[in-house]
């Protein structure tokens, strides 16, 4: 998976796109501005990069580039790509505290 957001992480700082399990298709259509409202309060979520010093104290990192996570609900700071335009959350290394394993 490739950072095409424009925005770079530093530090202890994780750059995700929230995202959700896929759905049947409904009659409901959910407007963009709710959606993006619902991203702040969302926790799951994808890894798109990793700041250089994110888990720097640990073992072994708690993610990687691509993998689905759960994140603290509210944490981090929502900010728009420079690049694509679209909506991505910047946390702290600590807010990712689960893995998502899909079953096949």
């Amino acid at each position: 998976m490739k950072n095409e957001s424009g925005l770079k992480p530093l530090g202890v700082a994780v750059l995700v796109k929230a995202y959700e399990p896929e759905r049947k298709q409904g009659i409901i259509e959910i407007p963009d501005i709710v959606q993006g409202r619902m991203a702040m309060v969302e926790n799951r979520a994808i890894v798109i990069d990793i700041g250089p010093a994110a888990w720097m104290d640990e073992s072994e990192p708690r993610a990687k580039i691509g993998d689905k996570v759960f994140i603290t609900k509210f944490a981090g700071f929502m900010a728009t790509g420079t690049k694509d335009g679209k909506v991505y959350r910047l946390v702290n290394d600590r807010d990712i505290f689960c893995g998502i394993v899909e079953e096949a």
